[in-house]
């Protein structure tokens, strides 16, 4: 199982931030299987149990290629479909809501707690959940920002639409007291540097997409399961799949990732 591959699973394109950071920080030596249900995204616009249903697809997907552990790189299934999938699998399962809420509860100080996301995400209440496993007392700021995601797959992160964008949704946040901002959506750390400009520089941005490569890595090491070697970023042996629009996802993909997306194949998720 050590030599096996690390699956990451997302609705769509959004969830190659996740893919990154753990390319990033895993060895060099894993190999990253990603799925993309390119074909049914939006995952939040679906019942839950539509959504629990795709995520099991999904993952029995991943599961007949042999990997040792899966990643949820998706904000909508993790709220909705992670304990399923833990309980059906036998490996590890890890999505991105729990590292990301731990992150912030080691980060902030006065315990405001600022949580940008989509409208499902932040109607869900599972960021504050899981604050609150950590920290009760936090008090927790939820906004919903549905427009980042068109724009970080359109690729306009630095320009003056997407300052405005931002300036609308996050301008007053900062009156609410926070000092710590979890990007709570896969889509947004492409928006990094804008959202950080917005709410200026005591509020402490928490990268959920890096807090889960570091649970991930700490998860395989904690099994033996982790392969030997520094972290860095080949990428040779990693393979995409998405179950529609290849192409659209190799051209998006490849500003997600700054760089062409090779080893990329359209399936059936069923097959």
């Amino acid at each position: 199982m050590r030599d096996a591959g690390i699956g990451v699973f997302d609705s769509g394109i959004g969830g190659l931030t996740v893919y990154k950071a753990l390319r990033e920080t895993l060895p060099v030596g894993e190999r990253l299987l990603y799925l993309g249900d390119t074909a049914r995204v939006p995952y939040g616009a679906k019942s839950d149990e539509t959504v629990a249903r795709y995520a099991l697809e999904g993952a029995r997907f991943l599961e007949r290629r042999g990997i040792k552990a899966l990643v949820i790189a998706c904000n909508t299934m993790s709220a909705v479909a992670l304990p399923e999938l833990q309980r059906a699998l036998k490996l590890p399962v890890v999505g991105v809501i729990g590292p990301g809420a731990e992150a912030a509860c080691r980060t902030t100080k006065r315990r405001v707690i600022g949580v940008v996301g989509t409208a499902t995400t932040i109607k869900s209440g599972a960021y504050a959940r899981a604050i609150a496993t950590h920290l009760p007392d936090a008090r927790v700021v939820g906004r919903a920002c549905p427009l980042f995601v068109p724009l970080a797959e359109e690729g306009w992160v630095d320009n003056e639409v997407a300052r405005a964008t931002a300036a609308l949704y996050l301008g007053d946040l900062t009156a609410e007291g926070i000092d710590t901002l979890v990007l709570g959506c896969t889509h947004y750390p492409l928006l990094a540097g804008v959202i950080g400009e917005t709410v200026g520089p005591d509020v402490r941005l928490v990268d959920s997409a890096r807090a889960t490569a570091a649970v991930v890595k700490a998860r395989l090491a904690e099994r033996a399961l982790l392969d030997d070697g520094a972290p860095g970023t080949v990428a040779g042996s990693d393979q995409f799949f998405v179950t529609d629009s290849a192409e659209r996802f190799r051209a998006v993909g490849s500003r997600f990732l700054d760089g062409p997306i090779d080893r990329l194949e359209q399936i059936d998720i069923q097959g």
